[in-house]
């Protein structure tokens, strides 16, 4: 099975049912079918895409990325996301890199996109809009006449070469094939009890498989519908959630802090969602509160580009009673805590997250003998304990983790106790090297604005909580923190400009 069967499937048992909405219009089943096999069409005769063969997109969440991704499946070709947040030089690399034949942008990213196609030979461009000298327009691209293009896609195929967000070096692509995206979508589908009659809000980018691959494929694979905004909102998001009455949702920990800071939040109306889902770091105890006391269960989906990404995941069902835990395994995948001996530990114990599955990627994009795998399995660099019941609770990155003294001490729960403080926008805890202990835990704050909150004042919110020797030895006041598009704390440049 492929990823473009699935699709026409949808669309000859329910043709008329919209699958995605974005901006007041919507797409049927049949309708995106139509659009990705006039699209495939449109690329292997415009611009000679083949089977193998890299696209990159270069913009902001729009019905075009998805078609594009359905049109590369029916040829056996790979799409190539690019995020918006990085620089020049970074989305260059990434195109040489990836060997890109051919860069679609939309209007937002078409400056850029101009400027960086100069510097890329034989890179072909297509415009969603009107299109600048030498680009070809994404309406000609498929307006031909021709016959569709007979499927070569194939479930084996790769079909997405996604970037890492670069939190521990140099990003680096992940090799998805149409298989096991499909088996990550039956994941989601467990994860989520997502079924046709569901209705996801999609506003997280889908240029990281967070945003394209917990809810919107899997919702399209399930034949739900996708209601689709370009980029995050609050007040959208509330609004939406009132007027279009989704059931799902995905957020992070920042999105879902700009949600409860928004003015409609005390009067949102919630009652269609039946949960939403979070993830991709550490998040605060405060914010799953928000979300129960208002009845809704707020899940986690635990995963990394490279996994699919569902490995992990807590169910609604779960969401209060073990508030705060990533889940439980994907039903279909393995996970094993492994000690650094390379012995799995003990339930209970602290060990790195080693991931198996069918919805693993390939594997890096030309580092076919990467260290990441081992004997199959994928080590993830996190770190966690699982319970007596066998649900997973992550604890932080084993880089980031701070042996000070020979105790081990873990940022989160520090951070943790940092951000259930009002005066503190946000927080992150590192290790720097220290003569006495070999290192020592720093905190680095964001204050709310007005605050007078001083460092005394902080490390008194540890009394009687931890102990004396996981308290930060330092407090440094930022006006920010430098993050990933997701809203990752960027660790490693943090920890240079300290």
């Amino acid at each position: 099975m492929t990823l473009h069967r699935v699709l026409e499937r949808w669309a000859q048992i329910q043709p008329d049912k919209s699958a995605l909405h974005f901006h007041g219009a919507d797409t049927t089943y049949a309708g995106l079918a139509h659009q990705a096999a006039r699209t495939a069409e449109g690329l292997a005769r415009h611009l000679g895409v083949g089977p193998g063969d890299r696209v990159a997109y270069f913009g902001q969440n729009r019905p075009q990325m998805l078609v594009l991704l359905f049109a590369l499946a029916r040829i056996g070709a790979m799409l190539v996301p690019l995020n918006v947040r990085l620089a020049p030089a970074e989305h260059r690399a990434i195109l040489q890199h990836a060997d890109a034949s051919a860069l679609v942008a939309d209007q937002a990213m078409l400056a850029a996109a101009v400027q960086l196609r100069e510097a890329l030979a034989g890179t072909r461009g297509v415009a969603l809009g009107a299109a600048p000298a030498g680009w070809l327009a994404w309406d000609e691209l498929v307006a031909g006449g021709a016959p569709p293009l007979a499927q070569s896609g194939r479930a084996f195929d790769p079909v997405l070469l996604v970037y890492t967000s670069g939190t521990t070096g140099q990003p680096k692509g992940a090799v998805h094939t149409q298989e096991a995206l499909l088996w990550n979508a039956v994941n989601a589908a467990h994860c989520h009890d997502l079924t046709s009659a569901d209705h996801v809000l999609t506003v997280l980018p889908m240029f990281h498989v967070g945003g394209l691959c917990i809810q919107t494929v899997p919702a399209l694979h399930a034949g739900a519908s996708v209601t689709l905004h370009e980029r995050f909102d609050a007040g959208r998001w509330i609004a939406d959630v009132r007027l279009r009455r989704p059931t799902l949702s995905l957020l992070v920990p920042a999105t879902i802090k700009a949600i409860l800071e928004h003015p409609d939040w005390p009067g949102a109306d919630l009652s269609s969602l039946r949960a939403v889902f979070t993830g991709s770091s550490i998040v605060p105890d405060a914010l799953f509160e928000a979300f129960h006391a208002r009845g809704v269960p707020l899940a986690q989906v635990y995963g990394a580009t490279e996994t699919g990404p569902v490995s992990i995941c807590l169910r609604a069902a779960d969401a209060v009673r073990k508030s705060g835990s990533a889940g439980t395994v994907a039903i279909h995948g393995d996970v094993r805590l492994m000690g650094g001996d390379g012995v799995e530990v003990a339930r209970g114990q602290v060990g790195e997250i080693w991931v198996r599955g069918p919805s693993l990627m390939l594997g890096y994009w030309k580092d076919p003998h990467n260290p990441a795998f081992e004997e199959g399995w994928f080590r993830s660099g996190d770190l966690a304990r699982q319970d007596e019941e066998g649900f997973y609770w992550v604890v932080g990155r084993s880089q980031d983790m701070i042996v000070s003294g020979g105790e081990n001490i873990y940022p989160a729960e520090i951070e943790n106790v940092l951000t259930q403080c009002a005066d503190i926008v946000e927080a992150a805890v590192i290790g720097i090297p220290d003569p006495q202990w070999g290192e020592v835990p720093v905190a680095a704050v964001v204050r709310r604005p007005g605050s007078a909150l001083d460092e005394a004042a902080l490390l008194r919110l540890f009394e009687g909580r931890l102990g004396r020797f996981k308290w930060p030895r330092r407090v440094v006041f930022l006006a920010s923190l430098p993050k990933t598009a997701l809203g990752k704390v960027q660790k490693a440049a943090l920890r240079s400009a300290l």
